[in-house]
């Protein structure tokens, strides 16, 4: 394969809708008209080799590796969980939240094919790794701690860089290139199943790519995952004939549709490429949350030119990007409230003992609701230019400008005569506008020294409009009271809030010798809040418990007044290798202190119970995080049946809130994974031991869960042949019951709107389980 060198990234596949399709025969007479046949050839991939920079990245993934994994998770988070230092947070079955080193979701800066999306959601139900399926991934690359300000601002805990497949072109004078690939999986437990499909049409200026990939679990209806055994002591979900066994983890299906489109132009070093994206996702359903996700369709298009010139390298990129959002009670969850929702329309009045709600015969009886429907739409327009400068032969500089806009609308429809006719307005006219500069330097001393110092300033403006509850009026229930209430006191505010925010990176690299290097470094990162941080208003209960994304059960409202997050790291990568790198071991310390950090408190002095949820507001206080990565691998042997390996990696991290004295939520308790590797001709195999130490240290002022410690053990098996791909694996293979430590409150089924919860809800003390005995396969066919 041949490899024509234009720049650093690799350049990716753009992405669509089906009806974007419809262009494919177009380009391809285009492309035909250009070349003097159609025989396949070899794809010219457009990439660059240079020395590696700084920082290390604490991972790298191409496509290839990633392979083995594809056919175990529809969730491209997942992707993630063995790289040094990572975590994540439990969601739905293809939205988990990454977390390096207990920071998490928007304390983190995560790219997608370079560009810095939004979760448009109270739930935080659409994080970005939400908007590729896994079989689209091309690259990973993470920054664990100390990122270069160059790969991003406006985050705490580090950087993730996922990009999609590079654009392919044909080899010069050859004809077109022609080529895809076709898979399916299936996974036993919650009957998952998918396909994916990819096609590339190609000459050796142009390239036409498309890409489509499904996954499902279960149907909205029925189907989810069991756990390793019984976990609660009810089966009823809130709707009459409907019950879920005790080892059934309720609300945990899914359905995902992407589809990507992209053509990309290359002529000598320079390079341009449009991306679109499409994605629909009929429902997905969550075990921590009060809600689930009915609707999320998303629509982005990227635009993007690149190329070398004399000087040095120039990228530059501009994006839009779509989002609506629907949320109400899934299958799992009762849908109908109210009095008249105790009401059996043959047998009379059945009394407020059952767990189940019968039909209301209209949204307008009285003391009936409905369901609860919220909706989220969301607008994002971004752009960015970066230099890379070669001074001399050794030296690199980089500057850059970005720009981002972004506006939000969260409204919720009245649900029953009670609330109607009004909306409630969760967030109004939202506006987050981020404009950044930032100049980095890259100095090689001499061969055993590197450098990098960089500086990067950053604007963030956020505002909000005026906002109201269900009702304005006066004299009726006190929820609408309060809300009147509420609303007022937000209205007369100032809303608007401006942001200054600095980061610096300094980092060196020691080569000791051929086996040895040092790389360590100082990093100073800064966060401004979200929109929801910020500017959610009502201290109601229900609507609290509404403005969650952190899956613990709890009722949160915003803070105006809230400070950007101030992060100052120190760290460092000690990095013992074989000279040809067949064996290595890590050990990466580190420590983060975090000023202005946003954590919760109770504004009400007779809320200070021990069980139970909450009503909590946002708040800038002091934090502290501190733990190791250590990561190693080595030969064992090779034999007549193969050659064996070893690999593992152990992550601590310690998280405490400096002013209280608290343990900071979600923090991952110390984890290990040990794995032992096979590769024999075709063969790769790995038998994989995951031990994790029982969460005890848990927050306080959000009642969090303990979870005790497990271990997990997982088998992989995988064949390649030149064209074919086969995968199987057991996850969880002794069937282990188990607690996700990161996987938060257990509401996947039942009353999750009962505002006794906020006291003592019966949900209260169970945790999300883990996925008991699973077995999968998938296979792959390139053409």
């Amino acid at each position: 394969m041949k490899h024509a060198s234009l720049s650093p990234a690799a350049l990716r596949p753009s992405r669509s809708s089906l009806a974007l399709a419809a262009v494919l025969p177009l380009v391809g007479l285009q492309l035909a008209h250009a070349q003097s046949g159609p025989t396949k050839l070899a794809a010219v991939i457009v990439s660059a080799e240079r020395e590696p920079t700084l920082p290390q990245a604490a991972a790298e993934y191409q496509a290839e590796q990633l392979m083995s994994r594809r056919a175990a998770t529809s969730d491209t988070a997942s992707l993630l969980q063995d790289i040094p230092g990572v975590s994540l947070y439990g969601a739905g079955g293809a939205s988990s939240l990454p977390s390096i080193h207990g920071l998490a979701d928007d304390r983190l800066r995560i790219k997608v094919d370079g560009m810095d999306l939004v979760a448009s959601c109270p739930n935080h139900m659409n994080p970005p790794l939400s908007y590729l399926d896994p079989t689209q991934v091309g690259k990973v690359e993470v920054h664990a701690g100390i990122a270069p300000v160059s790969s991003g601002g406006d985050s705490i805990g580090g950087t993730i860089i996922v990009e999609t497949q590079a654009p392919e072109f044909a080899v010069p004078g050859q004809g077109l290139l022609t080529q895809g690939e076709v898979g399916t999986f299936y996974r036993s437990n919650g009957d998952a199943h998918g396909a994916n499909l990819s096609a590339t049409l190609a000459s050796d200026s142009l390239s036409l790519s498309y890409s489509a990939a499904t996954a499902q679990a279960g149907n909205y209806q029925a189907g989810n995952y069991q756990a390793g055994g019984d976990f609660k002591t009810s089966t009823a979900t809130g709707r009459a004939g409907h019950a879920l066994p005790l080892d059934e983890v309720g609300s945990t299906a899914y359905e995902t549709r992407n589809q990507t489109l992209g053509l990309a132009f290359k002529e000598g070093r320079h390079l341009i490429e449009a991306k679109l994206g499409v994605q629909d996702v009929p429902y997905q359903l969550y075990p921590n949350q009060r809600m689930d996700m009915l609707g999320n369709q998303q629509q982005r298009i990227s635009l993007r030119y690149q190329g070398d010139h004399d000087w040095g390298r120039l990228e530059a990129r501009a994006y839009h990007e779509t989002v609506d959002h629907f949320m109400d009670f899934g299958a799992d969850k009762r849908f109908y409230y109210g009095d008249a929702s105790w009401m059996d329309p043959v047998k009379g009045a059945i009394g407020k003992s059952t767990l189940d709600g019968t039909y209301c015969p209209s949204p307008l009886t009285p003391g009936c609701a409905h369901g609860m429907p919220m909706y989220t739409q969301s607008k994002t327009d971004g752009l960015s230019i970066k230099a890379d400068i070669a001074l001399g032969g050794k030296d690199l500089l980089r500057v850059g400008a970005e720009l981002q806009q972004y506006r939000l609308d969260d409204w919720w429809a009245a649900s029953g005569v009670n609330m109607a006719p009004g909306v409630f307005l969760n967030i109004h006219d939202g506006e987050r506008d981020r404009k950044a500069l930032f100049v980095e330097w890259e100095a090689r001393l001499n061969p055993q020294w590197t450098t990098l110092a960089g500086l990067r300033h950053e604007r963030v403006i956020t505002d909000a409009g005026n906002v109201h509850g269900y009702a304005d009026t006066n004299g009726m229930a006190p929820m609408f009271n309060y809300q009147q209430r509420d609303s007022k006191a937000f209205n007369a505010l100032d809303r608007k809030r401006s942001d200054d925010n600095l980061d610096l990176t300094l980092l060196a690299r020691h080569q000791i010798d051929a086996s040895r290097d040092l790389e360590f470094g100082f990093a100073r990162k800064t966060r401004s809040p979200n929109l929801y941080e910020r500017y959610t208003w009502s201290t109601w209960a229900m609507a609290a418990v509404m403005n969650n994304f952190v899956g613990d059960g709890n009722g949160y409202w915003g803070n105006p007044d809230l400070k950007a997050e101030k992060a100052n790291t120190l760290s460092a990568t000690y990095d013992w290798h074989a000279a040809n790198r067949e064996w290595g071991f890590k050990a990466t310390p580190f420590y983060t202190q975090v000023q202005d950090y946003i954590d919760a408190i109770d504004v009400d002095p007779k809320a200070s119970y021990d069980t139970g949820f909450k009503g909590l507001q946002y708040a800038n206080q002091s934090a502290r995080l501190y733990g190791i990565d250590l990561s190693g691998h080595m030969p064992l042997a090779q034999t007549g049946y193969g050659r064996w390996g070893l690999k593992g990696l152990l992550n601590y991290t310690h998280g405490e809130n400096r002013d209280s004295g608290d343990a900071l939520y979600n923090v991952m308790p110390l984890n290990a994974r040990l794995t032992l590797t096979h590769q024999q001709g075709g063969w790769d195999n790995a038998l994989e031991l995951l031990l994790v130490q029982g969460k005890h240290n848990t927050s306080d002022v959000r009642n969090e869960i303990s979870t005790k410690g497990y271990g997990l053990v997982n088998l992989r098996v995988s064949h390649g042949w030149k064209q074919v791909r086969l995968d199987f694996g057991i996850e969880n293979l002794f069937d282990k019951a188990y607690a996700l430590p990161l996987g938060g409150a257990y509401f996947g089924q039942g009353k999750t709107m009962s505002t006794s919860q906020m006291t003592k809800g019966v949900n209260w003390g169970t945790a999300v389980p883990g996925v008991g005995r699973t077995l999968y396969t998938g296979v792959n066919i390139r053409f």
